[in-house]
């Protein structure tokens, strides 16, 4: 077992923290500029690119671990960053952060700093973790390494795949007020949602693959606990609730996890 080099953690860790803290500032002034903070789903990808790059250029790990890291949550990130953007670009403000300030008891403002940009600042730094873990760690078991890339990718497939399905379905003017259920989305309700866990648990299996990597558990957990049941397929859930064949597309399909479409699953 190595050392572990706590000077170098609080370095990685104290600067990724002022980095998101300054990147959501920038956010929220850019949101009540535009009058709209659904911008913050865009800052929500590039956050742990700008966090993964803190923590490959201050850490003092293994540089290949470094800049795997970087790499891959670099390619995840700005992914998910310019899908958001094509997707908001144009439109309103999303429905969630709506009704969100709509309960505003004073200045809506200062209300959504708090509530959405410091809260999503502390998210990315705690699921972010394992990025910074591994970035000051030594010593490496290359399999359980080689696992997490291979669940990273998966992860990814599933993301961009779903997503372009997604959006090749909402193109075609015959599926206007239909229910998405073709490609990814007859094996599961969310294929995207279910791909940011799977990238998420590679990421950590990766930092987990050296001491003491394995601690930062609790990152994956969280980042899982928020696409199943805070911000993610929930409110998603909630808010189709109403629509025609809704009920039935969630009989036949699968919440999260991926199961052949025959079989028959309730919400």
């Amino acid at each position: 077992m190595t050392t572990f080099d706590w000077t170098g953690f609080l370095a990685v860790s104290g600067s990724s923290l002022v980095a998101t803290a300054v990147l959501m500032l920038v956010t929220a002034l850019i949101g009540a500029k535009i009058g709209r903070h659904n911008v913050v789903d865009v800052t929500w990808g590039a956050g742990f690119v700008l966090i993964a790059f803190v923590a490959a250029a201050v850490g003092t790990g293994e540089l290949w671990r470094r800049l795997l890291l970087a790499a891959i949550v670099g390619l995840w990130g700005m992914r998910l960053a310019l899908h958001m953007f094509r997707r908001s670009r144009g439109k309103g403000e999303d429905p969630r952060y709506e009704e969100m300030l709509s309960r505003a008891p004073g200045n809506p403002t200062l209300y959504a700093l708090r509530k959405i940009y410091f809260t999503q600042a502390i998210a990315l730094w705690f699921v972010s973790l394992p990025v910074q873990v591994s970035a000051v760690a030594h010593g490496s078991i290359a399999l359980v390494a080689a696992v997490g890339v291979a669940l990273w990718s998966v992860g990814l497939a599933f993301e961009a795949i779903g997503d372009a399905q997604l959006s090749a379905f909402k193109a075609a003017s015959a599926n206007r007020g239909k229910i998405m259920d073709k490609g990814l989305w007859s094996w599961t309700r969310h294929p995207n949602y279910f791909g940011d866990a799977c990238v998420w648990w590679g990421i950590f299996l990766i930092g987990a693959s050296a001491w003491p990597g394995v601690f930062t558990l609790l990152s994956p957990i969280a980042m899982t606990y928020f696409l199943v049941f805070a911000t993610g397929a929930r409110l998603l859930e909630k808010s189709m609730a109403n629509r025609d064949g809704y009920s039935e597309y969630q009989r036949r399909t699968s919440y999260f996890v991926p199961l052949p479409p025959s079989r028959k699953s309730s919400s």
